[in-house]
């Protein structure tokens, strides 16, 4: 029996959850229940432990910071490890991009990233794209299109947000440049006929679709992005919460495409589980923030701050963005290849470990019953994948990114397996 049965019974259920696992211990790429069972973790944390599960590095990190100061209130003083981190920062963000700030959480950082847009421009309305997911704040919701549960029951919303088509591609059943050619336009469109350049402080964008689905857009699209914005002095901001810190195979995923935001916002893959967040921006932008408009009680936080320290130096010195870019590149021929051999697989599509597959029925619907039943079945061979997009019939593969070779292949014979059994 279960030790924390009654424990479970007075969780708010306003979350979901995906397993009863209890996890006492987590390790590299796997988690371990109160039995010791391994588990591998192909979900890290949603993007989060980058490193892996209690990586050496980040650990004697969090123990050192945490016997010397727990908190030093950013607005009062300054701490050691926040100012290390912006030297750190600066060896992998953007040169461009010289102004930092420090939140909590990713709807924290879109949040500000928002509100710097606003005082920056003098403009009021914000632009997104369908499929998108910001946070669940009533401003960053106010954002996100990728499902209505989201939304539900909190309406109205935030005025001032308009939403346009995101090049999905193989959603619309073009190729990419006819999809991005038809989404820049109809963007142009929504700026001729529902928020006029002039009152449009930004365009946001996630530069790899997350929660709607894991779509990787054109490189033509960001650069037409980035062109739209500068006819307009419209800000370009780029939500690289999940995407960000070696997930895609760069530092960034905005690197991919030969495009540098006006914003970026940051969190997830960071701080190696540790809550932080970022804002990044050109200082002469932040130079316009007025003073005192934002803030936050545990932005900066010490030991959450040392702990992405740390996480930087071993994403670096690892050569871990390297490898999720080879194992990555492993992951989608061996799902592409399971793709040729099973047709309920009806797109794979990605880049370094942020990779979807997904599912269709054989009329080319969206086969959500399949991708879940595929997913509990990894499970009961121990192995931890989600569902994303608007139908949740995408399984996205999000390991961290110490991930060897031979746990790939692992992965991927368990997948095979899990995927040759819905398609009898």
């Amino acid at each position: 029996m279960n030790p924390y049965q009654d424990s479970f019974e007075h969780v708010s259920p306003v979350w979901t959850h995906y397993t009863p696992i209890v996890v006492e211990r987590g390790e590299g790429c796997y988690l371990y229940d109160l039995d010791g069972t391994a588990y591998m973790d192909f979900t890290c944390g949603i993007g989060v432990t980058n490193t892996g599960h209690c990586h050496p590095r980040v650990v004697e990190a969090i123990r050192k910071q945490a016997g010397l100061l727990l908190h030093g209130q950013v607005n009062i003083v300054y701490h050691k490890p926040l100012l290390e981190l912006v030297s750190e920062l600066r060896e992998v963000v953007p040169a461009a991009l010289d102004g930092y700030f420090f939140s909590n959480s990713g709807a924290e950082a879109v949040e500000g990233a928002m509100k710097l847009a606003r005082h920056a421009t003098g403009r009021t309305n914000i632009i997104v794209f369908q499929g998108s997911f910001h946070g669940r704040t009533v401003g960053t919701m106010s954002l996100t299109t990728s499902k209505t549960i989201y939304r539900v029951g909190y309406q109205p919303l935030m005025p001032g947000v308009f939403v346009a088509p995101f090049p999905y591609a193989y959603r619309f059943g073009w190729d990419e440049e006819t999809t991005s050619r038809w989404c820049l336009d109809e963007l142009e469109f929504l700026l001729l006929t529902q928020t006029a350049p002039q009152e449009t402080a930004a365009i946001l964008i996630e530069p790899v679709l997350g929660e709607g689905g894991y779509v990787v857009p054109p490189a033509s699209f960001l650069k037409g992005l980035r062109e739209i914005c500068d006819r307009h002095g419209i800000l370009l901001i780029a939500d690289e919460v999940q995407s960000g810190f070696g997930r895609t195979g760069r530092w960034f995923a905005h690197e991919h495409f030969g495009v540098t935001p006006d914003i970026m916002t940051v969190a997830k893959g960071i701080a190696s589980g540790m809550p932080l967040s970022g804002v990044f921006s050109r200082l002469d932008l932040m130079k316009k923030w007025i003073p005192g408009s934002h803030g936050g009680t545990y932005g900066g936080n010490a030991v959450a701050v040392a702990a992405a320290v740390a996480t930087v130096q071993a994403l670096r010195e690892e050569k871990l963005v390297e490898n999720a870019h080879e194992r990555g590149q492993q992951l989608m021929a061996g799902l592409r290849k399971l793709q040729m051999k099973y047709p309920v697989i009806g797109d794979v599509r990605g880049l370094g470990l942020m990779v979807g597959t997904e599912f269709r029925t054989p009329d080319g619907k969206p086969d959500k019953n399949t991708a879940k039943a595929i997913a509990h079945d990894c499970l009961d061979e121990k192995l931890l994948l989600l569902t994303c997009g608007p139908w949740d019939n995408t399984i996205r593969w999000i390991p961290p990114l110490v991930v060897t070779k031979e746990q790939i292949d692992q992965a991927l014979a368990i997948f095979a397996r899990a995927v040759e059994k819905a398609s009898r």
